[in-house]
């Protein structure tokens, strides 16, 4: 397995398009899917700007703006994900659009991820360097994840606290 720092986020980034699937099939355990989806999400967002984004910031052919903009990104998730998980219904029209806002949000990070500041950090970032980073951001993951940070507690929590960074 890689300890690539990009090849980890676009896994993760892989495994989240596979939730939005599960998650639009009425027949899957919905409910499953969205308490692994929020983990992840949360999980994979808060590491990357603890561990990932500041040490971006110091290569000059990463853009500072587009690491600020993911953060503010994050933040939009964040709160699309609150919204969901407090529908009780799986199979209401409001959990639907719920849904759909969700993925919306999440789909136009990830594009806009993976265009910028990953293609950016593929071209500049040393193949150890990534590696380091991979290593930081899988730890800080799995701590984010052992800590609950799937939990509507802990996302509403998380929503207030860094609801300032969207215009």
């Amino acid at each position: 397995m890689t300890t690539d720092v990009v090849e980890l986020i676009l896994a993760d980034h892989r495994r989240m398009e596979e939730l939005f699937r599960t998650l639009r099939d009425r027949g899957a355990d919905r409910a499953k899917a969205l308490d692994e989806l929020a983990y992840l999400l949360v999980a994979h967002a808060e590491a990357e700007e603890a561990k990932v984004y500041p040490a971006l910031r110091r290569y000059k052919q990463v853009d500072d703006d587009e690491i600020d903009h993911g953060a503010e990104e994050h933040t939009e998730g964040n709160m699309a994900l609150l919204a969901l998980m407090e529908v009780e219904d799986t199979e209401s029209d409001e959990w639907e659009g719920k849904l759909e806002e969700l993925v919306t949000a999440i789909n136009h990070h990830l594009d806009e991820e993976e265009r910028t500041i990953l293609n950016d950090a593929r071209e500049t970032v040393s193949d150890e360097r990534r590696a380091e980073l991979g290593e930081q951001f899988a730890a800080e993951r799995e701590r984010r994840v052992d800590a609950g940070c799937g939990t509507v507690e802990y996302v509403r929590e998380l929503v207030e606290r860094t609801k300032d960074r969207v215009d």
